[in-house]
This record gives C-alpha cells, sequence and structure tokens, in this order.
C-alpha cells in the first residue's frame, strides 16, 4: 500500500469511526446492560457466605471450566497477545505458549488438593496445619497485592479500548475510563459475589471465543486460508522479514534480554497455580473430581482460543502493519479491535459493528476479569484477615460479608488509581508481572504446605513475604517502572534491576526461604496434622 493510500485509509477510519460512534456506544452499552443485569440476578440468590464466596458449590464441571476459561482469557490473552504478535512476531507467541502450558501444573500439582483441603480461600490450606493468624494475614496481604498487580492490566487494557472507540487521546479521559471501569467492578462483586462474576465468565468465555473465531475466519479468508501466505506477508509488512517469523526479536538481542525469556518464561508457567482468582474458582464445583474435570474443560477451551492469537496477531501485522498500530497505542493494545474494523470494512457499517462488538466483547473481558480479581481479594480480606485475625472466627456470616463488600471498594480505589499510571504499558507484560509474584509469594507456600511433613508456620511466612517483597522489589527498579520510553515513569530512571520480569530470581527465593525458614525453626511440625491434610487432599475425606 502506498504512504498516500495508506494515510487516506487511516483518515477514512477515523470518520468511520466518528460517524458510526452512537452505533458503536449503542452496542457497548447493550454488552454492559446485559452483564449487570446477569449480576443483579445472581446477587438476589446470593444469601450465605457459601454463595457469595463460592457460588454454593453448585456450579457443574464444565460450566467451571467455562468460567475458569473466562477468568484466564483477560485482556492480557486478546489484546495484549494479539498485540505482542502484532509487533514482535514469533516472540509476541511465547506468551500465548506460556499462558497454556501453566495449565499443565495446575492441573497436576494443585486442582484436586486444593478444592479437598479449603473451603474458600489459599489461607484455609495454609492454616490448617499453620499457626492461624499469622499464616492467615500473610495470605490475605499476598492475595491482595498479586490481585492489584493484575488487575492493573486489566485497567490499562481498558483505557486503551473505550478511548479507540469513544476518539478518547488525552490522558484525562482514559483516567476516566479506567475510574468507571472500576466503579462497574465494585457494583458486579458488592451485588452478585461469586455467582454473578461466575455467570458473567460463563457469558463472557462464549461471546470471547465466538468473537476470535469468526475474526479467525476472517483473516485466513483474506490470505484463501493459506497459512503460509499470511505469515510471509506478516513478515514483509513488519519491517524484519523473515526475523520476524524466527525467536529473538524481542528477547535475542542480547545475553540480558535471553534471560528476560526465561524470567518471563518461568513467572508465565509456574504462575497459574498461584494465581488467587484461579485458586477460588476450584472451590465453586460440588468434588475434587469436578475441579479437575472443570481444569480439563479449561485446558481444551483455552488451547482452542491460543491458537486463534496467531491468526489474530499476524493477520494485524499482515493487514494494519505496525506503525498504525503503535499510532493507535504504542504497546500494540489496540491490535485486535484494529483488525476487527479492517475486516469488517474502513468506513462501512459492517466495519464499526464489527469494531463494537469486538470492541465491548473484549470490555466484558475486562470487566468479568476484574470483578473475579476483586472477589478474591476481598474474600481473602474478609475471610482471611477479618473473620479469623482480627475477630478471631467470631464474625457472623453476615459481617464478614460486609467486609468483603467494603474491602471491594477499598481495592476498587487502589486499582483506579494504579490503573491510571499503567494505561500505557502492555497488558500482557503487566499480567507476566502478576503471575511472577503468585509464583513467587503463594506457589512455594501452597507446594510445601500440601506436599512437605517439615513445612512449619516460619517456613510459610518466609515464603510468603519473602517471595512477595522480593518480587515487588525487584520489579520498583526494572526498566518495566523507569528508565525507558515504554515504562511506567518515563522521564525518570531508578532501574538498576536489568530484567523486566523478576520471576528468575524471585520464584527460586520463595522456595528457597521457605525451606530455610523450616529447617531453622524451632517449631516442631504437627505430623499428625499433617497426615490427616494429605488424607484430606489426596481422598476428599471432610471436604467441604
Amino acid at each position: 500500500m502506498s504512504a498516500a493510500a495508506h494515510s487516506h485509509t487511516v483518515i477514512l477510519a477515523a470518520s468511520s469511526t466518528t460517524e458510526h460512534r452512537p452505533l458503536i456506544i449503542s452496542l457497548f452499552a447493550v454488552f454492559v446492560a446485559a452483564t449487570l443485569a446477569i449480576t443483579v440476578w445472581a446477587g438476589r440468590q446470593t444469601k450465605s457466605a457459601s454463595d457469595f464466596y463460592a457460588g454454593g458449590r453448585q456450579f457443574t464441571a464444565f460450566q467451571n471450566g467455562l468460567a475458569v476459561s473466562g477468568d484466564y482469557m483477560s485482556a492480557a490473552s486478546f489484546l495484549g497477545i494479539a498485540g505482542a504478535i502484532a509487533l514482535f512476531g514469533y516472540d509476541g507467541f511465547l506468551y500465548s505458549i506460556g499462558f497454556l502450558v501453566a495449565w499443565l501444573v495446575a492441573l497436576l500439582l494443585v486442582a484436586e488438593p486444593l478444592r479437598n483441603s479449603g473451603r474458600y480461600t489459599m489461607g484455609d490450606v495454609l492454616a490448617y496445619r499453620m499457626r492461624q493468624r499469622p499464616v492467615r494475614t500473610a495470605a490475605g496481604v499476598s492475595t491482595i497485592v498479586v490481585s492489584i498487580f493484575y488487575l492493573l492490566a486489566q485497567m490499562a487494557g481498558a483505557g486503551v479500548l473505550v478511548a479507540l472507540l469513544l476518539g478518547i487521546t488525552g490522558d484525562t479521559g482514559k483516567v476516566l475510563i479506567v475510574a468507571l471501569v472500576g466503579v462497574l467492578m465494585i457494583l458486579y462483586v458488592t451485588i452478585g459475589g461469586m455467582k454473578g462474576t461466575t455467570w458473567v465468565q460463563m457469558v463472557k468465555a462464549v461471546l470471547l471465543i465466538a468473537g476470535a473465531l469468526l475474526m479467525t475466519f476472517m483473516v485466513l479468508w483474506k490470505f484463501d486460508f493459506n497459512v503460509s501466505d499470511l505469515l510471509g506477508t506478516a513478515a514483509e509488512k513488519s519491517g524484519h522479514g523473515t526475523a520476524f517469523l524466527e525467536p529473538g526479536l524481542k528477547y535475542g538481542a542480547t545475553g540480558v534480554s535471553k534471560l528476560d525469556f526465561i524470567s518471563l518464561g518461568i513467572a508465565l508457567v509456574l504462575g497459574t497455580a498461584g494465581l488467587p482468582h484461579i485458586l477460588i474458582r476450584f472451590y465453586t464445583v460440588p468434588t475434587a473430581k469436578a475441579a479437575r474435570k472443570s481444569v480439563n474443560w479449561a485446558i481444551g477451551i483455552i488451547g482452542a482460543f491460543y491458537l486463534m492469537t496467531i491468526a489474530l496477531g499476524f493477520g494485524a501485522a499482515a493487514l494494519i502493519g505496525p506503525d498504525e498500530i503503535k499510532a493507535k497505542n504504542p504497546a500494540g493494545n489496540a491490535a485486535a479491535p484494529q483488525l476487527a474494523e479492517y475486516l469488517g470494512g474502513v468506513g462501512t457499517t459492517g466495519g464499526a459493528v464489527l469494531l463494537a462488538v469486538i470492541s465491548a466483547v473484549a470490555f466484558a473481558t475486562i470487566l468479568a476479569v476484574v470483578a473475579g480479581l476483586t472477589l478474591a481479594s476481598s474474600s481473602s480480606f474478609a475471610h482471611d484477615i477479618y473473620a479469623n485475625v482480627i475477630r478471631r472466627g467470631k464474625a457472623t456470616e453476615k459481617e464478614e460479608m460486609r467486609a468483603a463488600r467494603w474491602a471491594t471498594v477499598a481495592i476498587g480505589i487502589v486499582s483506579i488509581a494504579l490503573g491510571a499510571m499503567a494505561r500505557d504499558l502492555n497488558v500482557a507484560g503487566l499480567v507476566a508481572l502478576a503471575f511472577a509474584v503468585a509464583a513467587s509469594a503463594n506457589l512455594p507456600t501452597i507446594l510445601y504446605s500440601l506436599f512437605w511433613k517439615r513445612f512449619t508456620t516460619q517456613g510459610a511466612l518466609w515464603s510468603i513475604y519473602g517471595g512477595l517483597a522480593s518480587s515487588v522489589f525487584l520489579v520498583l527498579f526494572s526498566p518495566v517502572v523507569s528508565g525507558k520510553a515504554s515504562s511506567m515513569f518515563p522521564d525518570v530512571d531508578f532501574a538498576w534491576f536489568p530484567l523486566e520480569n523478576p520471576g528468575l530470581i524471585s520464584i527460586p527465593l520463595g522456595f528457597l526461604l521457605g525451606w530455610i525458614g523450616s529447617v531453622v525453626s524451632k517449631e516442631e511440625p504437627d505430623a499428625g496434622k499433617y497426615a490427616e491434610l494429605e488424607v484430606k487432599s489426596l481422598t476428599g475425606t471432610g471436604a467441604h
């Protein structure tokens, strides 16, 4: 495409979006209203703590698998990965591989034992054989920090998406959008609890798969279903030639970038099994067998979706090109909606409708994932910190649920403030940070607690706080926060840690600190309690 033709297309796209904005906003409003209606309906059925935290444990394996897929196929999956592939080719697709492989760790090591051992939160599992108050406090703090990191990514994605649709270019408008998402998320959780969140996730997962399938079909149709032709055009248009289809464009240039890739891979593969909003999903099914089956369903659904991200990412690179993608959003987060408009026809009603539908589905995705994350952190605060630490187990169900709702409001406000600052970062990269923090703080403690007889309270505290502190500390002094044009604070430079993902250092450290803390502890592990937990986790005897 010539420069003149290209600029004409850009102008046409802008005028088309403006012309069809009432239609776009109307479709958007319908999606938001529908999800809110589902939330209100579910909220009327939420009467007990079990309903609020675990949806009454009434969901089937397929329903929960669909909801888990919905939780997992977040803004990072749809917007971030498509953008990363469109800009970095093969190296962008590594996110898809890492996210998918991570499910094997969750399936083989965590899903079934966790469902058998706990009641509502990760803290339930840890407190079974440890000293209640310190361990529950640590579990609550870790859950909230990991959730907020993950929330940052969703907020950043929402800001980009709605700004693209409404033609908002100023920072103030984007901050207001982030605030709107925060308010909606508070409504979802306080009204609907786990039942509302799960139903929204299921509806959203179906819509997202359908939208991705439609776009994948249309991309392949443009290239006569010749994948080689698609990849070749993407490589040519990218400006990198065949290097676009080979490893190394983003992570292979230097020794540091290669280490960053290893760090990212470790964080992605191990992080899923420590993510609070994924872990609490295992409590919404009636049995451990259903928990395991729901993970099998999730692997199938998510696997199909990540295969489609190849077509979306390379399709955006081939049909739109990196310059136009970066013009809308430097991190590439707008690539999927831009591709939708192109496929529907730039300057036509069809293009406007497809852009609106795909963007509305992505926005519903963000809202649903945000609600799941907020529910995980507010549940952990109410159940672990408020009910068992502050009230020492004497809080009523009503008081516990009230505390969860107030915690939702507080977490929402914090997320809005941080999300406003992170609005220009790639959402897939932000989620990878959440995975690193989860794998550093939560995973070592869960695995040690379930499978190591000599694990002690001190080991749990060292592992959680050590993994949490080291990962957050390294992120603060990494290029993600300062020192680069793409950083959160590009105008200052206090970055001395060279890697963008801390997993390579903080994850082994979390495991090491858990081991050292237990070995040097004077506390004698309760062999009887461990034997009880082992039987319960492996057989389901006495499980809720």
